[in-house]
């Protein structure tokens, strides 16, 4: 047996997330779905394997890519976890999707765990987190994971979410290069959808942008930003949402 973690986590929260669910799993293989280079095709899991699979809430649906990067892994029957990983305001359907995504592709969901982290854009939402209560309650939802693995039981939890799932949202926010681009291109080879140009990294194709915000955090001149009037309109928008923080959830 052995176990795989299948991640899409472009600023790192998500993968904060796994690392504490996970953390006494080892040792483990990780899968980057966020990778464009694609080390994710094609991988096939056996019957005796398990895999935690994370991915971001973007607007209460995981990303697209992600959910398309996973429909490319054969599972074979191999037992999964999901985790999915928001910024405090819901993360609504993306469990769901998330489940019917990995059900598609053979895996057998045994449980399903929704957590906070850091919010990618609007960082005063959920600062901090994961934090410490966070990563300990995480590792407490993941021995009772294992004592279901160990148990042999199989069952499928019941799981939160609407089908058919939200509507997408419309156009997200797109970061613009600034004056203190040099033109390094880490950006643009690190793009998960190839949504910069390297032979001119200062351009976005923003139609192919997810905003998962990789480039920005990343940028190692702090040049690449978001339209600060925008995340201040976006920021205002979930405030309400936003005010309590919310807690961590473990569905099996």
């Amino acid at each position: 047996m052995r176990f795989v973690r299948i991640i899409f986590s472009p600023t790192g929260g998500t993968a904060k997330v796994a690392a504490a669910i996970a953390k006494d799993w080892l040792p483990a293989e990780t899968v980057d779905l966020s990778d464009p280079n694609g080390a994710w095709a094609g991988l096939a899991l056996q019957p005796e394997d398990v895999a935690l699979i994370a991915m971001p809430s973007f607007g209460g649906l995981a990303p697209r890519v992600a959910i398309e990067r996973l429909e490319r892994i054969r599972g074979n029957g191999a037992r999964c976890a999901l985790a999915a990983v928001y910024g405090n305001r819901a993360y609504e359907d993306t469990l769901v999707q998330m489940e019917d995504a990995a059900e598609r592709c053979d895996f057998r969901v045994i449980a399903a765990v929704s957590a906070v982290a850091e919010h990618s854009i609007m960082h005063q939402y959920a600062a901090g987190r994961p934090n410490r209560a966070d990563c300990e309650q995480l590792a407490a939802f993941a021995e009772k994971v294992i004592e279901k693995l160990r148990s042999g039981d199989c069952a499928k939890p019941a799981i939160p979410g609407n089908r058919p799932y939200k509507k997408a949202g419309g156009a997200g926010l797109v970061p613009k290069a600034g004056s203190g681009c040099t033109e390094c291109g880490l950006c643009a080879r690190r793009c998960p959808v190839g949504a910069i140009d390297p032979k001119s990294p200062k351009s976005t194709d923003a139609k192919r942008c997810v905003s998962c915000m990789r480039c920005v955090s990343i940028c190692p001149q702090g040049a690449r930003k978001l339209n600060a009037a925008m995340v201040s309109i976006a920021a205002l928008a979930i405030r309400k949402a936003c005010a309590e923080p919310k807690q961590n959830e473990l569905f099996i």
